[in-house]
C-alpha cells in the first residue's frame, strides 16, 4: 500500500469535537509513508486530515470539483491539486490514486463516498480494503443499522466484512497491512 484516501466532513462546526482526531489520522498516515488523498478542501475536518499530514512531512493529493472551489477553498501548500469538473471524476480519480479507503466523521457525501467505493469492492471493480474510523463511537448507530440490514437478509455476511471497524487511524492502517511501529499517540491511545 502505497496511498490512502480519506473520507470526512467539510463542515466547520466539526473541527471543535473532531479536529485533533483528523489532524492526527493525517499524521499517522504520513508517519506510515503513505500518500494522503482528500477531497482537496482547506475546511472542517477535511482541511485537518490534510495539514496533520502536511505538518507531519507526508505527501497530500488534493481532488477537488471546480464547483467546491469558493465555497469550499484548497488547502495552501497541497503536494498536488487536481481540479475536475464533476463530483463522478472527483471520486473515480480518488480511486485510481488509492490503495485504500478510510472514513472519519462526516455528513451525507462521507457516506456516500465510502459506500460506493464499499460497493465496487463487492462488485469487483478493486480490491483495497474500506474502513470506517469510529472516532469517539461515531459510526456506532450506523454499524448496527449495517448488522440489521445483514440479519434481515439484505447484505451477505462476506460483504459486511468486507468493511472495517478501528478506533483510530493507526488501528487502522495495521488492519489494512501497514507496518508502522511509531507508538500511539496520546490523542488516540
Amino acid at each position: 500500500m502505497k496511498s490512502v484516501c480519506v473520507f470526512c466532513g467539510s463542515s466547520p462546526k466539526a473541527v471543535i469535537k473532531y479536529g485533533t482526531f483528523a489532524r492526527e489520522a493525517g499524521a499517522a498516515i504520513a508517519r506510515a509513508g503513505l500518500t494522503l488523498v482528500y477531497g482537496g478542501a482547506s475546511v472542517g475536518l477535511m482541511g485537518e486530515v490534510a495539514g496533520g499530514a502536511l505538518a507531519a512531512g507526508g505527501k497530500v493529493i488534493g481532488v477537488q470539483p471546480r464547483s467546491l472551489q469558493d465555497a469550499e477553498p484548497s488547502l495552501p501548500g497541497l503536494s498536488e491539486l487536481h481540479v475536475v469538473d464533476t463530483m463522478h471524476e472527483r471520486k473515480a480519480l480518488m480511486a485510481e490514486f488509492s490503495d485504500g479507503f478510510i472514513a472519519l466523521p462526516g455528513g451525507a457525501g462521507t457516506l456516500e463516498e465510502i459506500f460506493e467505493v464499499w460497493t465496487w469492492n463487492q462488485i469487483g471493480v478493486h480490491e483495497k480494503p474500506c474502513g470506517f474510523v469510529n472516532v469517539l463511537g461515531f459510526y456506532n448507530d450506523l454499524l448496527g443499522f449495517l448488522d440489521h440490514q445483514m440479519r434481515e437478509g439484505f447484505m451477505r455476511p462476506e460483504l459486511r466484512d468486507m468493511v472495517q471497524v478501528a478506533p483510530n487511524t493507526e488501528t487502522m492502517l495495521r488492519i489494512f497491512g501497514v507496518s508502522n511501529d511509531a507508538p500511539l499517540t496520546a490523542a488516540l491511545a
